[in-house]
């Protein structure tokens, strides 16, 4: 029963931390729910992610506050002028009722995150598939609902303009980006940056596909992942905008 009683509280503070909780500590909140938002867990970026577009340049605080520092405000569009996506980790409802939700910004440095008030975006929708990028052995691998549904192997970027590590999202889906054979067919643009890439706008890192497919698997890239062409034309079948990206 102690154990019981202290939960919520345990929850409440992990939030206001900017942590995740655990499964274990607590149940992400099913995609079913159609209650009003509680103080809780909204994504776990591995079955269950929820996203949204803004409906407003909202303010984005450090915590659920309105005096807290600001980190800066939401934006209607990505540099490629598609519409921006934030992935919303968890919601807060404060002491006089206002809902917040911590969101992921793309941003630099990567990894930002912030709260906004729940009014400054529109709806939330779930994904449940997860991109993993392994560095290693330069593979990229699509899950849904926890089940392997893709993979191949990729190019990532070389030693002086690595590929970055960490958690990060599918913001924007683009056919044959600037016309170029050199992102192949479908380019996604991701949450992450770096000081230089393959991108032609912002220093975003990409997954596109490739003119040069005998330089994969390889380092040959700014930053970018690049995938083969027939390869990158499947994920662009399988893989919705918002869906959780792991770089390791």
């Amino acid at each position: 029963m102690i154990a019981e009683m202290r939960t919520p509280t345990l929850l409440v503070a992990m939030l206001l931390l900017g942590v995740a909780a655990a499964p274990s500590q607590a149940a992400v909140r099913p995609p079913s729910d159609r209650s009003p938002l509680k103080t809780e867990q909204l994504s776990d970026e591995q079955t269950i992610t929820r996203w949204a577009h803004p409906l407003f340049a909202g303010i984005i605080r450090s915590e659920p506050s309105p005096s807290a520092r600001v980190r800066g405000r939401l934006r209607f569009f990505t540099e490629d002028r598609v519409f921006e996506v934030y992935v919303v980790l968890a919601s807060h409802v404060d002491a006089v009722g206002r809902t917040w939700l911590r969101v992921r910004i793309p941003r630099r440095p990567n990894g930002t995150t912030g709260w906004t008030l729940a009014q400054n975006l529109d709806k939330l929708r779930v994904v449940r598939t997860k991109l993993r990028i392994d560095r290693g052995a330069l593979r990229a691998t699509l899950f849904r609902d926890g089940k392997v549904i893709w993979s191949s192997r990729v190019g990532i970027g070389g030693r002086g303009t690595p590929t970055p590590a960490g958690e990060f999202y599918i913001r924007e889906r683009l056919r044959n980006l600037t016309g170029s054979a050199a992102y192949g067919p479908w380019a996604f643009g991701t949450s992450a940056y770096s000081g230089l890439s393959d991108w032609p706008k912002g220093g975003v890192i990409g997954i596109h596909g490739t003119n040069q497919p005998q330089l994969i698997p390889g380092r040959p890239s700014h930053g970018c992942v690049r995938v083969p062409n027939a390869k990158i034309s499947q994920l662009a079948r399988l893989m919705p905008i918002g869906t959780p990206v792991r770089i390791f």
